[in-house]
């Protein structure tokens, strides 16, 4: 820090609230009369407001966990995320949960929790749980399944669980706790193995993710290989019910990290009846930047990158937690023994923790990949819903069989020279097709892109640029031999042209590699056979005017009739589709969307 710029700060009786050594940032507490001056030191990056963040709110056999369980077995215990730390930013974890016992079942008798590590960043000085929503999220990415006879297993049943609250008793948080924690996430991460971060909560994504504090923090982590896997929200459909588009949070505008909506399986194994429910916040980001001139860019990210199961999800309750005190309905009677209750609850946040436990079962199965290579992998294995177009669903619904499937056939003696176009693969590339319960889907083939769907098994055959750490899996839609690249465009009446690939029309098209414009597939099908829904540049011109003056809660959906913030719903709708049919829930929705913690 410059000595004038530490003069300023003094003079005016500035704080520092919060340092973090791993992002080059720090929390103040500043006079907002000096804003303006500490911003045009050429030393100050950006400033951002210490906003609120809030929770968001047969699984395993559906996702096809229990298949790679048996096909795919790992020394004797299979695939159950063994040896993998997942760190959860969240309101705490009941660390005597029932669920959370390692495989020897023997809490009792002096064996640990999973639970490895506790740290609150809420100022309340406590670890556990009093609000309900991190034990629940824990449980799905990570339970063991020792309550009902397996009838609620997590997806990574073994893996360890770091428990890093971020969210006080209501539920409520702030982005220098945030940021504390992914801070402490970059120092620990080596003692915990921890592969991955679940991130179910949101603020509003006002910020670009360029400039935004946790997205940029977010990426730090991406980059220094943790899988981060964050919730799209719950803010779907507005206080009519009507569709509502670009209300994705922060950080899931971030390109770097896992992007989840909620889709709803009905409770059916078979997945030929899921959809994408009604209240999973949609794409495109929202999030933006303002030039010199006082024009406003937004970033316009195709998000979410992928859905999973999130409604009516029954896992761990924590003790007299809030959720369940307001709630009684919430509590799923499983068991009257508090180390084995169970409840439900519903939203985006639930869909991540599977994800996370995926990310988990794929980094055990394979240790080599990257982020960005488990990103690919979990979208371009992903079931297409139809009905539903990409700012829905991203590429699908997430397939846990596919993913393994496909994660083991990545070669692990790249080493730290990894060529682009290299063969990624070390087998013929695997069938494109998964069987659950008797159903048999086709994979989407495809990632998004940023802006953008690629198609084409050149994807998974070639070592791609954006495989390696330090790089988003959205920059570069240009692809010559099976490669996307993004350097030696030239550009000339509308035509661009790289190493002899002539684009136009907004389709580039190399050696099977199809990358789009932006256009939506509205029934699921792949993108050369489906319909129109819009072209990117209709949807999401800066012309539009999206408000941005929304306070998300991000809140636990407790039913189908009603959905739960810890804000205020705006009445003014966004992108409002000309119809009040409800796509997602078995029944129509008949409540009403409730405000300042009603549930």
């Amino acid at each position: 820090m410059s000595a004038s710029l530490k003069a300023l700060l003094n003079q005016n009786g500035v704080r520092i609230k919060s340092t973090f050594k791993n992002f080059n940032a720090q929390t103040l507490v500043i006079p907002a009369s000096i804003l303006d001056a500490v911003a045009a030191f050429d030393e100050v990056f950006f400033i951002s407001p210490d906003r609120q963040t809030a929770s968001l709110g047969h699984l395993s056999a559906t996702t096809g966990a229990d298949a790679v369980r048996t096909a795919y077995g790992i020394n004797v215990g299979g695939l159950d995320g063994t040896g993998i730390g997942i760190a959860f930013l969240d309101s705490g974890v009941y660390g005597g949960h029932t669920n959370f016992l390692d495989k020897s079942n023997l809490l009792d008798m002096g064996l640990r929790s999973r639970v490895v590590v506790s740290q609150d960043f809420t100022g309340e000085s406590r670890t556990d749980d009093p609000n309900g929503h991190g034990t629940h999220v824990a449980s799905i990415a990570a339970g063991n399944g020792r309550v009902s006879n397996a009838a609620y297993l997590g997806i990574a049943s073994n893996a360890n669980i770091i428990n890093l609250r971020v969210l006080n008793s209501n539920g409520m948080g702030t982005v220098s706790g945030v940021l504390n924690a992914l801070d402490w996430v970059l120092s620990n991460r080596a003692a915990y193995n921890i592969r991955v971060v679940n991130m179910s909560l949101g603020t509003p994504a006002i910020d670009s993710y360029k400039n935004d504090p946790i997205c940029r923090a977010a990426r730090r982590l991406a980059n220094a290989g943790i899988v981060v896997v964050a919730a799209a929200g719950n803010n779907g459909r507005d206080s009519t019910s009507l569709k509502v588009y670009g209300q994705i949070h922060c950080p899931g505008n971030e390109p770097s990290v896992i992007t989840v909506g909620a889709s709803n399986t009905f409770g059916t194994d078979v997945r030929n009846d899921d959809g994408v429910t009604t209240y999973s916040s949609r794409g495109p980001t929202r999030s933006s930047w303002t030039d010199s001139l006082g024009l406003k860019h937004y970033d316009h990210l195709i998000k979410p990158e992928i859905v999973a199961p999130g409604n009516k999800i029954i896992e761990a309750e924590s003790p007299n937690n809030l959720l369940v005190t307001q709630n009684p309905q919430l509590d799923a009677a499983v068991s009257p023994a508090v180390p084995r209750k169970q409840m439900f609850l519903s939203g985006s946040s639930m869909s991540a923790a599977v994800v996370s436990g995926a990310a988990a079962l794929l980094l055990q199965a394979n240790p080599t990949l990257t982020p960005n290579m488990v990103k690919v992998i979990l979208m371009y294995t992903a079931q297409p819903l139809r009905g539903f177009n990409m700012f829905e669903q991203g590429a699908g619904e997430l397939n846990i069989e596919g993913a393994v499937r496909l994660a083991r056939a990545v070669r692990t003696d790249l080493g730290t020279s990894k060529p682009v176009g290299a063969p990624w693969l070390s087998t013929a590339p695997p069938d494109p097709q998964t069987t659950l319960a008797g159903s048999t889907f086709t994979w989407s083939q495809g990632i998004i892109l940023g802006q953008h769907f690629a198609t084409g098994t050149p994807l998974i055959l070639c070592y791609q640029p954006f495989f390696a750490e330090g790089v988003i899996v959205s920059e570069g839609v240009i692809v010559s031999a099976g490669v996307i690249v993004s350097e030696g465009v030239i550009v000339s009446e509308g035509v661009i042209v790289s190493e002899g690939v002539i684009v136009s029309e907004g389709v580039i098209v190399s050696e099977g590699v199809i990358v789009s414009e932006g256009v939506m597939v509205s029934d699921g099908t792949v993108m050369s056979s489906g319909t129109l829904f819009l072209s990117m540049r209709v949807l999401v011109s800066d012309g539009l005017v999206v408000s941005n003056n929304l306070i998300f809660g991000d809140g636990i959906i407790a039913s189908d009739f009603a959905i739960v913030t810890d804000g205020i719903i705006s009445n003014s709708a966004l992108l409002r589709s000309q119809s009040a049919q409800i796509n997602g829930d078995a029944t129509a929705f008949c409540g009403a969307i409730a405000d300042e913690r009603v549930y």
